[in-house]
């Protein structure tokens, strides 16, 4: 019994130091803020570019194709729209990712443009260098 508690234990703390690891809490808030934009992209989606597309080309975006005397219908309107969010979601991503990129590089220019300073070795030896041709 003391056995499969000692385990019990163990696995308790090994998932407490997994889960409160930095990159899982990143990719969490990453999960939840990526459900929350899915929403707000498939709200612009419905709410303004289907009524848009629907306006313009007279096309139906809530469109259904019936097969035969069935009662099945193809939604083509819904994966119409699944299309829509996912290409819009997808600008949005990389519009985010190439804004990083360039804050990333405009970063790693400054520091590169700093010039390095030589070492001190170097700083004295030329003190010492002009110091001699002076005196000659």
């Amino acid at each position: 019994m003391a056995d499969v508690k000692e385990k019990g234990k163990g696995f308790l703390a090994e998932f407490k130091e997994f889960a409160l690891k930095g990159n899982v809490m990143d990719m969490a808030v990453g999960v939840i803020i990526g459900g929350a934009f899915g929403n707000i992209v498939t709200a612009l989606t419905e709410d303004f570019i289907n009524p848009l597309i629907a306006c313009i080309g007279g096309a139906e975006v809530q469109g259904q194709l019936k097969l035969g005397n069935t009662g099945q219908a193809l939604n083509w309107g819904h994966f119409i729209t699944a299309v829509i969010n996912f290409l819009i979601m997808a600008f949005c991503i990389f519009l985010m990712v190439k804004a990083v990129n360039k804050v990333t590089s405009l970063g790693k220019k400054k520091e590169e443009e700093k010039p390095a300073e030589p070492p001190k070795e170097e700083v004295l030896l030329t003190e010492i260098r002009d110091l001699l041709k002076e005196k000659k």
